[in-house]
């Protein structure tokens, strides 16, 4: 009773000052009061566009709900005034999700939906093929958007929005009464997948106590622990040549709080821990834990020399080398190595992909996360071919964490390089 008491008084001051003078420096709201219910009620949609000069990530919130977004043009359909689905089309790099797209706009349009749009990155390579069409549906200027422009529209109360920049569009809307829209326009895509520990990858030997990338001997044995089989390492020279694992020199020099020239010798790499407590590993440091943890698989990262590092690890059969050019691909599999090709060099072969890893005897591959949208179809066939895609790029992005790509890029891809172990929940079987 205090509480409202006290607001209705402060009401009454503020609607006296606003009445009594002109001159106050009160709150326009035009024909709308300013009423506590009204501005509890009212959903609110903020939709924040940031094209590639910005260097900013997009995102839009509904009623205190934020979703970040990826490259393209993502869509959103009110259900009712605050709930509501999205889907996201790359419409830079794949010519068959613009047409995807203008399916969608024209069936929103057709059964009179509420929905916005919003970009991000860049939504337009060279320019939109169906510019013409947008033009002639009202979006006039979505049809005439330029590559790395910023880009939101809505259609609140029936009438088409639109607003263009260089660089960011922000705005906030109050999101209209809406009668309840059941049609789904983008419903759920999961994938079936058998849960097996092999299918997840310590990233940098996973997370330590909140911290990340160490590649400490700490950290390989705190995962192990809790679940891992599989581990990436970053694997680096030292100044005087020395293989060590660390995920850069200035990555380093900050955990470390090491002050001298880099590289640093070996010697120097070695008399430093991580954060003063997590133990450095050089190469063997690293054969020692995996000579311990016999059921344990190294997973490489920067070294593009297969046969030199395979030569000096405990066990090549418990080896897989993400490598980073045809040439070094082609060098594994002349001499038995399990490499994993990389993103780069995957999608620079030319003519028929699944033929020439198949001819080199590829069954791994590693790539971000946030191609999958752009690559579906490619990602498809290499999973009915059984080659395994691990991504990496988790919890790059506000929201799309571990959690989120097992529900919902695992059996797409095959497994992900995660920080933490997450996976208790799902029945997991021992790696064969």
């Amino acid at each position: 009773m205090k509480n409202k008491a006290k607001i209705a008084g402060l009401l009454f001051i503020y609607t006296s000052l606003c009445m009594g003078s002109s001159e106050t420096g009160c709150m326009e709201t035009g024909s709308t009061p300013l009423t506590p219910s009204l501005t509890v009620n009212q959903t609110i949609l903020t939709l924040n566009s940031h094209s590639f000069n910005a260097k900013q990530k997009s995102s839009f919130t509904v009623g205190g709900q934020t979703e970040h977004i990826e490259r393209g043009l993502t869509v959103i359909h009110f259900n009712s005034s605050d709930t509501f689905e999205f889907k996201t089309y790359d419409t830079y790099s794949n010519p068959e999700e613009l047409d995807k797209l203008m399916s969608v706009l024209k069936q929103l349009q057709s059964h009179k939906a509420t929905f916005a749009i919003l970009a991000h990155d860049s939504a337009v390579n060279g320019e939109l093929k169906t510019s013409t069409e947008l033009t002639q549906m009202g979006f006039q200027k979505l049809g005439a958007l330029k590559g790395r422009q910023a880009y939101i529209m809505h259609n609140f109360n029936g009438i088409i929005t639109e607003e263009v920049n260089d660089s960011s569009v922000i705005i906030s809307e109050n999101v209209p009464n809406i009668s309840k829209d059941t049609k789904i326009y983008f419903p759920k895509i999961t994938y079936d997948f058998e849960p097996n520990n092999n299918r997840y990858i310590a990233h940098a030997g996973g997370e330590i106590d909140g911290v990340k990338s160490t590649n400490t001997k700490n950290a390989l044995d705190e995962n192990y622990k809790k679940g891992f089989r599989l581990f990436e390492l970053d694997i680096i020279e030292t100044s005087d040549g020395k293989l060590v694992a660390a995920h850069d020199w200035a990555m380093w020099a900050r955990f470390t709080d090491y002050p001298g020239e880099l590289p640093p010798s070996h010697s120097e790499f070695m008399k430093h821990k991580i954060y003063g407590a997590y133990t450095t590993l050089d190469l063997k440091g690293i054969n020692s834990w995996f000579k311990a943890h016999p059921d344990a698989t190294l997973v490489t990262d920067k070294v593009n020399n297969p046969i030199d590092f395979a030569n000096q690890f405990i066990d090549k059969d418990r080896l897989l080398m993400e490598l980073f050019s045809p040439m070094a691909v082609e060098d594994a599999s002349q001499h038995g190595i399990h490499a994993m090709i990389s993103q780069e060099p995957l999608l620079k072969i030319k003519g028929d992909k699944l033929q020439w890893l198949t001819i080199n005897n590829v069954k791994h591959v590693a790539l971000s996360r946030r191609i999958l949208s752009a690559q579906k179809k490619l990602m498809l066939q290499l999973r009915d071919n059984g080659i395994k895609v691990y991504v990496y790029n988790v919890n790059f992005d506000p929201g799309k964490d571990e959690t989120y790509v097992q529900e919902n890029e695992i059996g797409l891809v095959y497994g992900m390089y995660a920080d933490k172990w997450v996976f208790d929940a799902i029945t997991i079987k021992d790696s064969k």
